[in-house]
């Protein structure tokens, strides 16, 4: 009866993996192939409205400037993309407080309904593209959150699985070329959109068949199962087995001599509180890691269309041809995600080094990874500046890379660097924060369109400088590993002079 019960949960487990990457790869990250989506919005007259004629003609008639139709489609992704990440601090706070089922409950209606509003919009009525894109991210990045966890069930590769889930939120971009490609076809935006939003069955199905009611504790008791059950599972209490397992990490850091990471309190207790992990290093220089990082990506989405249309001299084919060439780049991101995840797991498997602890060895990985997403996004926004259309196509491949390696490594260390318990308000606590950063891609695009007359150069030198500092975060982790190092070796010696 034990081989049966073994048998089955690894049937469900494999399950549940497989079912929430596609959950992942086409849905919950809809919203950044909003390039795409902006290209057939334009098509059916959206915001046409704001397209005023410039008094310059040429031999075909009058030349139009829609830069203020740019303008507020930029707008509409900036306030979805913050709300897609502010709400994070609420979204997590719901997951640690009331658990998986309520909150996919609440994303699954939030999405459906973005995507009803979305179907039933027109050029009449633009405005909707608000309310419907921003259900639509927050929804998302609710199933997101919840798929996360998934992760725990492989506790030899856990980061290689969150960060291909984050990987497959990337490559749900491509949901929105699907559709555009579909239009040109003459099927219409709103037929697409309700197949889309008929697809929430499927979610809720899943959710309460393939994942827990609660959440999935790490690592899982033996015959751990959840969802529906034909046999008897265990029963356990999954805060009580969390604050277990952290304790005995706490005690582990405090007996090596630890005093600066976060995942530990000094009194050797009880683990740290959620304000102590608040005020730390580790969190302090990940919220501007990952806050440098995402605005350089979104103001590059927001910007994408009127950036082609500026390089391809308002050829509609040309700016069709990249964009449908940057939204396919976004189906690579749920391969590059798991080489993110399996540079911070290679050392799964190895002995640990006397008097390392496990998430030293975790850190000491994850510094690796840090270090390699801040250099993508380097290269990516040097190649993102040169106002040269072809070498585009390399932009679209580094900027695909640095996206999976971002949003999987930022969940990844998170849950590396401090108690689980505090993994969903953590989360969203750094998402919402960089949220509030993620708000200068607006003005940085009024500078462009207005003082600027269209030329991005000098705000894309300036991220460039500002992107330097997200190598701060990778070399404070490095520096904090040495130090532990050297700290094991020095109580290591004093105990063999003490013998």
């Amino acid at each position: 009866m034990q081989r049966y019960d073994w048998l089955g949960a690894g049937l469900r487990y494999r399950l549940t993996l497989a079912t929430g990457v596609l959950e992942c790869l086409c849905f919950a990250g809809v919203l950044f192939g909003y390039a795409s989506l902006v290209f057939v919005l334009k098509e059916d007259g959206y915001f046409s409205q704001l397209c005023v004629s410039d008094p310059v003609t040429n031999s075909t008639g009058p030349i139009l400037d829609c830069s203020r139709q740019d303008e507020q489609f930029s707008l509409v992704f900036t306030v979805a993309a913050f709300l897609n990440n502010f709400l994070n601090l609420i979204n997590g706070y719901l997951f640690d407080r009331f658990g998986t089922m309520v909150t996919r409950l609440l994303g699954i209606c939030l999405y459906t309904t973005g995507t009803l509003l979305l179907a039933f919009s027109s050029a009449a009525f633009s405005e909707l593209l608000f309310p419907a894109l921003s259900f639509i991210a927050v929804g998302g990045i609710l199933l997101l959150l919840t798929n996360m966890q998934v992760g725990n069930l492989f506790a030899a590769h856990r980061s290689t699985v969150i960060t291909l889930y984050n990987g497959a939120f990337d490559s749900s971009a491509c949901v929105f070329l699907i559709i555009k490609v579909l239009h040109e076809q003459g099927i219409s935006l709103r037929s697409s959109l309700l197949v889309v939003s008929f697809c929430s069955a499927l979610h809720l199905a899943r959710t309460f068949l393939l994942m827990p009611r609660t959440y999935i504790p790490y690592t899982p008791p033996q015959h751990y199962t959840y969802g529906l059950n034909c046999g008897k599972s265990n029963s356990y209490n999954v805060e009580r087995f969390e604050g277990t397992r952290d304790g005995a990490m706490t005690s582990l850091q405090e007996s090596s001599g630890r005093d600066d990471v976060p995942a530990a309190r000094q009194d050797g207790t009880q683990e740290a509180s959620f304000r102590s992990c608040v005020l730390s290093w580790f969190f302090l220089w990940h919220l501007l890691w990952l806050s440098i990082i995402q605005l350089r990506h979104y103001l590059f989405i927001g910007t994408l269309n009127p950036m082609l249309n500026r390089l391809a001299d308002n050829d509609p084919d040309l700016v069709s041809q990249y964009t449908n060439a940057f939204a396919i780049t976004q189906l690579c991101g749920v391969l590059c995600a798991p080489w993110n995840g399996l540079i911070m797991d290679r050392h799964k498997g190895k002995p640990l080094a006397p008097g390392e602890t496990e998430q030293e060895a975790d850190l000491n990985s994850s510094s690796l990874s840090l270090f390699l997403t801040s250099l993508q996004c380097l290269l990516f926004s040097v190649c993102a500046s040169v106002p040269l259309l072809p070498l585009q196509y390399i932009t679209f491949v580094l900027q695909v890379l640095n996206r999976s390696f971002l949003y999987g490594g930022n969940a990844a260390f998170i849950s590396i660097a401090f108690p689980a318990r505090h993994f969903g308000k953590l989360y969203g606590l750094v998402m919402s924060m960089s949220a509030l950063v993620s708000l200068l891609q607006y003005p940085c695009f009024t500078l462009v369109k207005g003082a600027l007359g269209g030329d991005p150069f000098f705000v894309d030198v300036a991220l460039i400088v500002v992107s330097l500092l997200g190598f701060m975060h990778p070399a404070y982790v490095f520096t904090h590993c040495r130090r532990a190092a050297r700290k094991r070796e020095d109580s290591a010696q004093k105990d063999v002079a003490n013998s």
